[in-house]
């Protein structure tokens, strides 16, 4: 079996050139990148229709788009990000000056999802490239045309020992974590984030996690009902509800169930017709196996509207399930699919106690017009990331670092964390020959009185 250890040692070997160092070699690199994404637009799309049946529309917006607005972001602002930073100087350090060198770690491992094949390869190997290392990127083996595509497009612009892709399964990324490499990058679920975080540890890799969980969704009795529906539908249904952070599951609130629920349906229909099986744009369940984890939640609850399911084509209808609890087996793991659990309370502290009792969400949203209540909310959750009166659009934003908490992560990308991530904070103290301050040393008379004047 193959154990990449000569790529590997082909990176770290380019690494020690110094020329990923140099920020004109960064900018240029990106800068192919972006031209290489746009010159290929068209094939990116049939990849990612053949893979998912995503439309050029969603296959625009959430993958190719997402990532040349993250490509010109970080271009735009690389020189400063990173340019060494001077930052104060104590009193006690007098006569020195004080500054943080962004420095990057070497060879990065990214390892990709299946859900959004292209946007989260390239999103972190944009960060990667921008901090100055070299990467390898595993795209998943379950979108193959997209995963293609992709070794093909790096494969075109960069040298293996810069920028490499490596296809395979369970056995490659095994293999390739059994290498010592200088940081990993990984998307995906929390039980092979655990196995990712107990490789790292062998070498004490630093890592980021990407992983999931159940975000909840709150709409609050005095929430804009038909904006807070149309919201909630899209962010739910997009990709077929196979994105990490979309709302899992509803609280709604007693009074406003009914209307709300009502308004939801409207919605549905509008944004994705009255048979959605039979519309040709509507993405598929990845494999056979998810399709059946997700056609066994159907079972729950009631059923209010959806429902149906096509296995040749491997789709599900748009769902929701009402009189859900958190005893039902839809409410013990992530869903991942266009299935919508409802639960109803009448005081909001039903709800957080809710949240409390199960690990740390990636996101929550929460739709009201009480500040008080927003506030409530967010001071009293721990979540990765998240909205007031919306769904999934922070994640759009490269002024806000995406990622988790507890169990649905550690560490954060885009925009600027996207460099940071990949970059370590080199802390550096130049100090003065001109004097020399006399209290620090052990023979000095009166010494720690000396000291206790200014170390307080």
């Amino acid at each position: 079996m193959e154990t990449y250890s000569s790529l590997i040692a082909k990176q770290k070997s380019f690494f020690k050139t110094e020329k990923t160092k140099n920020v004109a070699f960064r900018i240029e690199a990106l800068q192919k990148l972006r031209h290489t994404i746009k010159n290929n637009e068209k094939i990116l799309m049939e990849a990612l229709r053949a893979d998912l049946n995503k439309s050029e529309f969603d296959a625009y917006s959430s993958e190719i788009g997402f990532v040349l607005e993250e490509l010109r972001f970080t271009i735009k602002h690389l020189r400063s990000w990173a340019a060494p930073k001077k930052v104060k100087t104590p009193v006690t350090h007098i006569g020195s000056n004080s500054y943080i060198y962004p420095e990057p770690y070497g060879v990065a491992l990214i390892i990709a999802p299946w859900n959004y094949p292209f946007q989260l390869a390239v999103a972190p190997l944009i960060g990667a490239i921008a901090a100055g290392n070299c990467a390898i990127i595993k795209p998943s083996e379950l979108t193959p045309k997209t995963s293609e595509v992709l070794e093909n497009l790096i494969h075109e612009i960069f040298t293996e020992e810069f920028i490499a892709v490596v296809q395979g399964g369970v056995e490659t990324s095994q293999a390739l974590l059994n290498q010592q490499v200088d940081y990993i990058f990984f998307t995906g679920s929390v039980p092979v984030g655990k196995i990712i975080m107990e490789a790292a540890a062998k070498h004490l890799t630093p890592v980021t996690l990407e992983l999931g969980g159940k975000s909840p969704c709150i709409v609050h009795e005095d929430a804009n009902l038909k904006l807070a529906a149309k919201r909630i539908a899209w962010g739910k249904f997009t990709n077929a509800g196979q994105t990490c952070i979309a709302p899992d599951y509803l609280y709604v609130h007693k009074k406003v169930r009914s209307e709300f629920l009502q308004q939801f349906k409207e919605t549905t229909i509008e944004l994705y017709g009255n048979q959605p099986l039979k519309n040709p744009n509507f993405t598929r369940i990845i494999s056979k196996r998810h399709f059946q984890r997700l056609a066994a939640f159907l079972e729950n609850g009631q059923l209010f509207m959806g429902g149906n399911t096509d296995q040749e084509r491997l789709t599900i209808e748009l769902t929701v399930l009402t009189d859900i609890t958190w005893e039902n087996s839809i409410m013990q793991v992530e869903i991942f699919g266009p299935i919508l659990p409802v639960m109803e309370y009448e005081e909001l502290t039903e709800v957080i106690e809710g949240i409390h009792r199960h690990p740390k969400p990636l996101a929550l949203y929460i739709f009201t017009e009480n500040d008080s209540i927003q506030e409530e909310v967010l001071s009293k959750v721990s979540f990765g990331g998240g909205c007031v009166n919306d769904t999934v659009y922070h994640v759009a934003s490269p002024y806000l670092p995406f990622g988790g908490v507890g169990t649905s992560g550690i560490g954060a990308y885009h925009g600027k964390g996207n460099f940071d991530t990949f970059s370590h904070q080199k802390s550096v103290l130049k100090q003065t020959t001109k004097f020399d301050i006399p209290f620090r040393y052990p023979n000095v008379k009166n010494g720690l009185e000396k000291i206790k004047l200014f170390m307080k």
